[in-house]
């Protein structure tokens, strides 16, 4: 019997371990109660989670969102060149207006995208635009994902579901990513956030 309680012992200790590296494997950064995985499976890879933090409006918080890439990185122009598929996960902390959300995206891809590549992609820019109109109202907890997948495109989701065709050009995705990540982004603290930058202002955009 007490070899049987030894090794029951040992199989509870191993199966604690395992636990415990699994845990830590799966770890997770909290931004404004929202939960964003540290790493995010997308088109056959495992995606790390590059910085997350707050959208703010004035005082009040918009969304969280959070940057998936294949490594990390800290510049903009590392960013936009980096190869293979990226995503964003937006998680609403507050219910919004279709016309308000799809406002402050166009508004982000005005100021931060040259004349030449506006009139390049100016069709799949209108078409993004329209896309707001099929969601009447984006309720708090709902979760937007705007992913690249090489050889497929821009692909966009609400709550799982697929809205639209994909959209083709890197250029495109690469404009959405400067709506947050531009000269002009739409909150300069998340910006810093989804850089992973360590600034104070950075850390408070998490709360």
């Amino acid at each position: 019997m007490k070899i049987i309680r030894i090794f029951s012992m040992k199989l509870i200790i191993a199966a604690s371990l395992v636990a415990t590296s699994y845990a830590a494997q799966s770890a997770v950064l909290e931004v404004a109660g929202v939960k964003f995985d540290d790493t995010a499976h997308v088109a056959n890879a495992d995606l790390k989670l590059n910085g997350a933090g707050i959208r703010y409006k004035a005082i009040f918080k918009v969304y969280a969102a959070g940057l998936y890439l294949k490594e990390k990185k800290t510049t903009v122009p590392e960013i936009l060149a980096l190869a293979g598929p990226k995503s964003v996960k937006l998680v609403m902390l507050r219910d919004l207006s279709n016309e308000d959300f799809g406002r402050g995206f166009m508004t982000g891809i005005q100021q931060n995208t040259d004349k030449t590549e506006k009139l390049k992609l100016v069709n799949q820019f209108m078409r993004f635009g329209e896309m707001f109109a099929s969601v009447p109202e984006l309720k708090k907890g709902d979760i937007m994902l705007t992913e690249w997948i090489p050889g497929i495109g821009t692909i966009v989701s609400l709550n799982g579901k697929k809205m639209g065709e994909p959209y083709p050009d890197v250029a495109f995705y690469n404009a959405l990513l400067r709506i947050w990540l531009g000269e002009k982004p739409v909150d300069a603290s998340l910006k810093k956030a989804m850089l992973a930058e360590t600034s104070d202002d950075a850390k408070n955009n998490y709360r």
